[in-house]
């Protein structure tokens, strides 16, 4: 069995208009070697590409409004949480869904990724407010591959070292023996993306094996499974940044969902890169 070892590098907060390929060069450094994984935090990427979006000014509908209302509230805080095994203080939460703040996140969510990703208790088709002051969350990338591409050449240009460069989203993706499925859209090629809310509560009900969904490739031409085997080892290194959830960052700096500040998360540790080596 092949072992890795990884290593989480600590960079600045990337804001809005960071160049993230010169932050990314200067955190390699010396740290990188030929053939290592250097796998990159979407949302880091997200943020830094001013890929976000201010849900202050969003206007919720009426089916936003019902979402958070009733199918937050109720379906997910006393039934799909618990057939999804969520613990005691995520369904309370879940059970108090903030009906203002959580109705313009729903239009959101409707607006770039539909009903069926609407419907998830969070991360909505790859839209994340974690790791995000205000009411800003990130969208997904749309150009993951090219990203991932560019990154692996400014590296080879820079640095003078081959690697692969791995793009990854902490949204899970469940492993059923070889078949691997997710809720998020657009993972790389091998992992099957269908049902959106679907496929979330099947993998939690079963207790299904998860890992972090890699996104692109770049670099060598790596099968879904070991992608998401680095992917893991990755997230394990990387930690949960600011908390795993909205409410969990909130809760770590003790002020409501919306008051966390740009100065807050940059007084944090963070690790958007993590190389990975081979043993």
């Amino acid at each position: 069995m092949t072992r890795y070892y990884a290593l989480a590098v600590t960079t600045k907060y990337w804001k809005p208009g960071d160049d993230y390929a010169n932050e990314i060069i200067k955190a390699l450094g010396k740290r990188v070697d030929n053939r290592d994984f250097v796998v990159v935090s979407e949302k880091a990427l997200s943020t830094a590409l001013n890929n976000i979006a201010d849900e202050s000014s969003v206007q919720p509908s009426f089916n936003a409004e019902l979402i958070s209302k009733l199918w937050m509230r109720i379906v997910w805080g006393y039934f799909l949480g618990v057939v999804c095994h969520f613990g005691q203080r995520l369904l309370q939460r879940l059970r108090e869904y903030p009906l203002e703040a959580g109705s313009r996140h729903k239009q959101t969510a409707l607006q770039h990724a539909g009903l069926l990703q609407a419907l998830m208790f969070g991360s909505e088709g790859g839209i994340d407010g974690s790791n995000l002051p205000y009411s800003y969350v990130s969208l997904p990338l749309k150009n993951a591959y090219e990203m991932a591409e560019e990154i692996r050449q400014r590296t080879w240009l820079n640095l003078r070292k081959k690697v692969t460069v791995i793009i990854v989203d902490t949204d899970k993706t469940y492993l059923f023996r070889n078949f691997h499925f997710t809720p998020r859209p657009k993972p790389m090629k091998g992992i099957q993306s269908h049902g959106g809310v679907c496929s979330y509560i099947i993998g939690r009900f079963l207790r299904l094996k998860k890992r972090s969904t890699p996104l692109a490739v770049a670099g060598c031409s790596l099968q879904a499974g070991e992608a998401l085997k680095i992917a893991h080892i990755a997230d394990r290194a990387r930690g949960p940044g600011s908390g795993a959830t909205v409410w969990d960052m909130a809760a770590r700096f003790k002020v409501e969902i919306t008051d966390v500040s740009w100065d807050m998360l940059a007084k944090l540790e963070h690790k958007p890169i993590v190389i990975v080596r081979k043993a």
